[in-house]
């Protein structure tokens, strides 16, 4: 059974007092809800609005996303975007997430790449600013040591769902998914070529900043 991380009351006065979602946004969280049967693999409204104000603070130029779902954080990212700033975002299948990039305003700015992110990202020949990790958690570690030589000095990694639905709090860790986010939580940790915050937002953000 999942540990409940934060207090519902808290979370849901968080919701409260964050900035609203723009109507795509919210046009994109409710149909997935709606519709897909993994919609609980959604941003939430308060991360989103975190991952467009990092994203607005460090003003990028290149994005990397491996995980693109519906759609929802790829937007919010997008939000921070240099005049000639491109996001890439990868997913191994088509969730539609193009049928609400092309009704945004950064629908020129949104570069999808549909299958195997191994074999996608060193065809993408970029430096990034930022890479967000949402994706098969068995592949965080190998997506991670592929990405971090192309990310820029002071760039930022975030990696989402590091505390799994609070599985790795427990005194046994079970379950590949729970195991595979501690040895990449364990890696990072030790790992001198980053610093880490682990945040206990939503599911757990690791932000990793390139020394």
């Amino acid at each position: 059974m999942a540990i409940e991380l934060v207090n519902t009351a808290a979370e849901k006065y968080a919701d409260a007092y964050t900035t609203a979602d723009e109507v795509l946004l919210e046009t994109v969280a409710e149909k997935t809800v709606q519709t897909h049967p993994l919609a609980h693999m959604l941003s939430g409204h308060v991360q989103g609005q975190f991952l467009s104000m990092l994203s607005a603070l460090l003003k990028p130029t290149r994005i990397l996303e491996v995980g693109t779902f519906t759609g929802y954080s790829a937007l919010c990212l997008a939000k921070g975007l240099t005049d000639n700033g491109i996001l890439h975002t990868i997913d191994i299948r088509d969730e539609g997430a193009n049928l609400f990039f092309q009704q945004s305003v950064y629908k020129d700015k949104i570069k999808t790449h549909i299958g195997d992110a191994n074999t996608i990202i060193p065809l993408l020949k970029e430096t990034w600013d930022i890479v967000f990790i949402d994706a098969d958690k068995t592949g965080y570690i190998g997506y991670y040591e592929l990405i971090l030589p192309s990310v820029k000095k002071n760039g930022l990694i975030i990696v989402d769902n590091v505390l799994f639905h609070g599985e790795v709090l427990k005194d046994t860790i079970s379950g590949k998914n729970a195991k595979a986010i501690q040895a990449f939580n364990e890696l990072v940790k030790n790992d001198e070529r980053v610093e880490q915050v682990l945040l206990t937002v939503r599911d757990g953000l690791l932000l990793l900043r390139k020394i």
